[in-house]
């Protein structure tokens, strides 16, 4: 057996802490399957002393994690500090710049400097893995770039954040709302104390732009993604889909055709056969829609030290292999930097679809014909409405008081519905903007 694959540790937090229980569990089974050993030599974090509940002692200490890339004991770096800036690039150039292969669970850097760090980790002829980086245990990095290369992707899409799918499955169990629900998840460790890059989907587009490039070959484009959240989803809407026969999921969707690639991550309407409704709690799941192997369905736990460290030693086990059987190391975004395709961003205005329209209104009369009427002139046709009044008052049973209107389209070009919003805009008769939610198509 070759020596040990030696491994240098940036990050010593729930995951960082959660790779080395791994190593240390199944180290022996880890060198069968790798061909080698994989062994810490050198790790480094904030404070050197705090208890993580693993013994760093038998571990060089490096203060400065940018420097351990330089050390001779050190093959690979695992880069667990997140961030798209800051320390965790510097340490991820200065990695590669070293020559040592480079793992990483940062979504963020990836989504923003992937392409940066693929060409430097192809200059170098070094591998860049970054499977833990979306959707945590999940393999679907590595189902889509070997199980499915060959296959066209004509979709990809799914629940891409743990926390948002947590807290839409507590409402549609609880009929909470959405601000009771969030402070739950906080208390039980399940969204952070600033929860606003998973609530407002920022980290669920970082994955979506991830995805997508290996999926389609496209060059990484963050920017572009249609991005909104689930803060603004209520208890009303989750009752209201239930009627209708969904529920409401976070969903990041990507497609590339002629006209270009399109990526949006939005709170969607998904019908109840669909295998992503029965997706509850932080669960991930990612459907991939090949050409030749039709849809294809990865599912698990999306987040926590162990199955996101699960597949960052999967990462270092793939490394180890290549370095025992030889050849060449793999482009980290299956296809060199240089043949990735640079695809414009697609625009949304084309794509046909149904839609969920809520809003909420002043009750008094005249406010639905002006909706319809708006609806009308933009050529939106409309499949039913739903007005809550009466008792169904939100915030009371007292006249005047906002009101619940909610109504779904036939299907039509979205273009329509952003007119019909524009034509809308200013109403005096809108207590707030309204919500358009799309409905997930079969």
């Amino acid at each position: 057996m070759a020596g040990p694959l030696r491994i240098a540790l940036a990050g010593l937090g729930t995951v960082g802490a959660g790779v080395i229980r791994l190593l240390d569990a199944n180290a022996a089974l880890i060198a069968r399957r790798a061909g080698r050993r994989i062994e810490i030599t050198a790790v480094s974090a904030r404070e050197r002393l705090k208890d993580r509940g693993v013994d760093i002692a038998r571990f060089a200490w490096d203060d400065d994690m940018t420097a351990m890339a330089a050390r001779d004991d050190v093959d690979v770096v695992v880069e667990l500090v997140g961030g798209s800036d800051g320390p965790a690039l510097t340490a991820a150039r200065n990695a590669l710049a070293q020559g040592k292969a480079l793992v990483t669970a940062n979504k963020a850097m990836i989504a923003h400097h992937g392409l940066e760090l693929a060409q430097a980790a192809e200059a170098a002829g070094v591998a860049l893995k970054f499977e833990a980086a979306v959707a945590g245990g999940i393999p679907v990095i590595k189902g889509l770039r070997e199980g499915a290369a060959a296959n066209a992707i004509l979709r990809v899409y799914g629940i891409l954040n743990g926390t948002c799918n947590y807290i839409l499955s507590t409402m549609e169990d609880t009929g909470r709302d959405f601000a009771d629900v969030l402070a739950e998840a906080q208390a039980r460790g399940f969204a952070e104390a600033d929860p606003a890059f998973d609530i407002d989907g920022i980290d669920a587009a970082h994955k979506l732009s991830i995805l997508a490039s290996i999926a389609f070959g496209s060059r990484i484009d963050f920017t572009p993604v249609e991005t909104s959240g689930i803060r603004r989803v209520l208890a009303a809407d989750i009752a209201q889909a239930d009627q209708l026969g969904y529920v409401i999921r976070l969903i990041g969707i990507a497609e590339a055709d002629e006209t270009g690639l399109f990526q949006r991550v939005h709170p969607y309407l998904v019908p109840r056969a669909h295998p992503l409704a029965h997706v509850d709690g932080a669960t991930n799941a990612v459907v991939a829609e090949g050409n030749f192997s039709g849809r294809l369905l990865f599912q698990g736990a999306g987040a926590g030290d162990g199955p996101t460290a699960s597949a960052v030693v999967a990462d270092l086990i793939d490394i180890a292999r290549q370095t025992v059987e030889g050849g060449e190391v793999g482009a980290p975004f299956s296809i060199p930097v240089a043949e990735l395709e640079p695809m414009a961003p697609a625009a949304s205005g084309n794509r046909v679809g149904k839609a969920y329209l809520r809003f909420i209104v002043a009750d008094r009369p005249g406010v639905l014909a002006e909706i319809a009427a708006a609806m009308r002139d933009a050529g939106v046709s409309i499949v039913s409405l739903i007005q809550q009044g009466g008792q169904a008052h939100l915030g009371g049973a007292d006249a005047g008081e906002p009101v619940l209107i909610a109504l779904v389209t036939h299907d039509g070009p979205e273009r329509c519905i952003a007119e019909a919003l524009r034509l809308l805009e200013g109403s005096a008769s809108l207590a707030e903007a309204p919500l358009v939610m799309h409905i997930l198509g079969d």
